[in-house]
């Protein structure tokens, strides 16, 4: 029998999920797998979200049969050897344009071809994937975003995919247990996880076609406040893009994300230096007004009630940002 690993990374969910869709298509035995990476610092509320999103996955996974296997360490190491010890084939695991995450793909693709293992990475964390469309001008990127969003539109996207009905994993393979759960952060942070992501989106897809006239409204909840459920992967932005296609102001937010994907694929630098070469950063060293800010106690009343926002849910209207 044919077996295969699914490495989760940001796709935390079973519906359209690319990289299992096609594990189960390939193998009769499927062994999902998270690798908690201990050199990645994270923040209470991030880590409450993401411990959140992992028991969820491993519900939906063991109802269908599966379970997510979970790990503490290196995942390359890690997938590597699970995969070896199962007699897989090959790994799967979405595409993902970040410095982490390209460090790691080419550490796992140089780790797979001395272990013979298949390694096929899928697009999952995109309507469009980066590099998928190109300026007709020459370039591999676009650096405007309008031209971009004409070109994204006419491109579409491919079709969702239905969550698998039954896994089969090997047996004898200890599941492990999930993260520790922190107990400081945000008091009123959302809940982790594919089935509030799904939930959530369901109750504020009858008000999308009103985003456009009430998204700027910061002392209103007009905003769909799925960005946490994007992040992670608990929801699709394939899914969230044909429930939500009844307001283009809604989807074009969905472009812009994919816009900076596209960018940060040609300047993985992006996060920590300015996009145009002719910039100057002068940084200024004021600890005081740091922590003002931090705080919320700036002075200037948009500016705290955002941070007071931030400090309270861990979310910030995204006017306020």
């Amino acid at each position: 029998m044919k077996t295969a690993v699914v490495l989760f990374t940001r796709d935390l969910r079973v519906h359209d999920n690319p990289a299992l869709h096609a594990a189960c298509t390939a193998a009769e035995r499927v062994v999902p797998l998270f690798v908690v990476d201990p050199t990645i610092s994270a923040s209470p509320n991030r880590m409450r979200f993401l411990t959140e999103s992992l028991a969820d996955l491993r519900h939906s996974l063991r109802s269908r049969g599966g379970d997510l296997v979970i790990r503490l360490g290196d995942p390359v190491r890690e997938a590597v050897a699970l995969a070896r010890s199962v007699n897989a084939f090959g790994i799967g695991l979405a595409a993902d344009t970040s410095a982490y995450a390209t460090r790691r793909e080419a550490r796992l693709r140089k780790e797979c071809e001395q272990n013979r293992l298949a390694l096929r990475l899928f697009d999952s964390s995109t309507v469009v994937p980066p590099g998928a469309v190109r300026p007709s001008t020459g370039g591999d990127h676009y650096k405007v975003f309008t031209p971009y969003w004409r070109v994204w539109q006419a491109h579409g996207h491919r079709e969702e995919l239905p969550a698998p009905t039954r896994l089969t994993p090997p047996d004898g393979i200890d599941p492990g247990e999930l993260p520790d759960f922190p107990k400081e952060g945000s008091p009123q942070v959302v809940g982790g996880g594919e089935t509030e992501g799904r939930r959530r989106l369901d109750r504020w897809k009858p008000t999308a076609v009103d985003y456009a006239d009430y998204r700027d409204d910061l002392a209103g909840d007009q905003t769909s406040r799925l960005s946490p459920y994007l992040r992670f992967g608990c929801l699709s932005p394939v899914a969230v893009t044909v429930a939500t296609k009844a307001s283009e102001a809604f989807v074009r937010q969905l472009c812009w994300r994919d816009f900076y994907q596209q960018i940060l694929l040609a300047f993985p630098a992006l996060p920590h230096k300015a996009f145009r070469a002719n910039a100057v950063e002068d940084w200024i060293e004021d600890p005081d007004s740091l922590d003002a800010w931090r705080e919320g106690q700036t002075g200037i009343p948009l500016v705290d009630a955002g941070m007071r926002q931030l400090a309270a849910e861990g979310w910030m209207h995204n006017r306020a940002r």
